[in-house]
């Protein structure tokens, strides 16, 4: 056996076409001249690598113009197949199936209450992911991988939910590794604001944007991010808990231990509490409140304002940190649209640095509830290639 040193021609060629890999697969499809100006690599190597990779099944080229000039568009090789994303929310589970070319086939959705119980949530999910395939007419045997998008932070390398936990039974939940016995399919899991990101990269608001921010507003906050196209983890995966960002020192006690974090001003259950009590339409819930505050409830308006300009100021922050193009607002908060998004807007203008303010828009979300799940897919396919790119097996 050969072992290959690090400095060697055939090590270099292996990076170099990972580099190619990498570029194409964040941009969607590129010339071999963007190809070349993205990685740094001379065009006589981008040239040899998009051969080498397309020979072997990687890549493909397809005819285009650039400048005026004839030219080779090289994208990814999508390998045939379906996918499933499930988003395992506190009362509800979502299922959707989607072909290789991005496709919806089919979704499912149903109320569940998932807190109590792992083993019940599984088995449910195990059901709605079957029911899925049943209505689809779909063979099992068909789908090469499902994706689950979770609340909570997700263990980089083991997969399990981690803590604070939206769920707090599902803390160390080996999520992947039980429900892909159940299913007899490799199963990928992330955190459920990084794949709402992932969802709105590739189907909706963040198309062709390769550094973005989306901030997940319902009843727990969170953000993904998406930086040179790929999300950011951080060393345990807690990248974009921005919940947790501390903005009253003197505030409310948070569900992860600490004082007046963001969650405390912004999440479903804080805000309403600052809602009046003896609603004759009962209890409020987060449509209630969106409701009322687009039909001129002005208590309802000043509540969402106050979340808004409280989001802005961290969302500030990771403008001056990452310098994203576009901050996509998401979630059933961001059902207020502009009430919510103008204070956010004016937050951010007065707590960015001025050359990051002008590079960045915050937009709604396209895709509303379906995000997350949508996500999901796009996340498995992700460690699906990585898998077969690296020659291990996905589980």
């Amino acid at each position: 056996m050969t072992v290959e040193t690090p400095g060697s021609q055939t090590a270099l060629r292996e990076s170099n076409q990972r580099r190619v890999i990498h570029a194409v697969r964040s941009a969607g499809a590129l010339t071999q001249a963007e190809i070349a100006r993205t990685t740094g690599l001379s065009a006589a190597t981008v040239s040899n690598i998009v051969r080498e990779l397309r020979e072997a099944g990687t890549l493909v080229t397809t005819p285009t113009s650039s400048g005026g000039r004839r030219a080779q568009s090289v994208s990814m090789a999508r390998p045939t197949g379906l996918l499933v994303g499930v988003e395992i929310g506190a009362s509800r589970l979502r299922a959707v199936l989607c072909d290789h070319e991005h496709r919806i086939l089919s979704e499912e959705s149903i109320p569940y209450d998932s807190a109590p119980s792992v083993e019940r949530g599984l088995r449910r999910a195990e059901w709605l992911v079957s029911t899925l395939l049943l209505h689809a007419r779909v063979d099992r045997a068909s789908v090469r991988g499902v994706g689950v998008a979770a609340p909570g932070p997700i263990e980089a390398g083991t997969g399990r939910v981690g803590a604070p936990a939206l769920l707090p039974a599902w803390h160390d939940a080996e999520i992947a590794a039980e429900l892909g016995d159940r299913l007899d399919i490799p199963v990928h899991v992330d955190n459920d604001a990084n794949a709402a990101a992932l969802g709105e990269q590739v189907w909706g608001a963040g198309q062709g944007v390769s550094d973005l921010v989306y901030l997940k507003l319902s009843d727990a906050i969170g953000a993904g991010l998406v930086l040179r196209g790929e999300i950011f983890t951080g060393a345990a995966g807690l990248a974009g808990e921005i919940g947790h960002i501390t903005v009253d020192e003197q505030g409310r006690i948070c569900r992860c231990g600490n004082r007046g974090c963001l969650e405390t001003l912004v999440g479903g259950p804080y805000l309403l509490d600052l809602l009046p009590a003896g609603r004759a339409d009962g209890p409020p819930t987060l449509h209630t409140l969106v409701t009322a505050a687009l039909d001129g409830d002005l208590g309802s308006r000043r509540v969402v304002a106050d979340a808004g300009r409280a989001v802005g100021t961290v969302a500030a922050m990771l403008c001056n940190v990452l310098n994203p193009q576009r901050v996509i607002v998401g979630g059933d908060l961001a059902e207020a649209e502009d009430l919510l998004l103008d204070p956010i807007r004016e937050s951010l203008q007065r707590r960015t640095l001025p050359s990051a303010a002008a590079t960045v828009e915050v937009v709604p979300a396209e895709l509303g509830a379906r995000a997350t799940a949508l996500g999901a897919v796009a996340s498995v396919e992700r460690m699906l290639a990585s898998a077969a790119e690296s020659g291990a097996r996905p589980l």
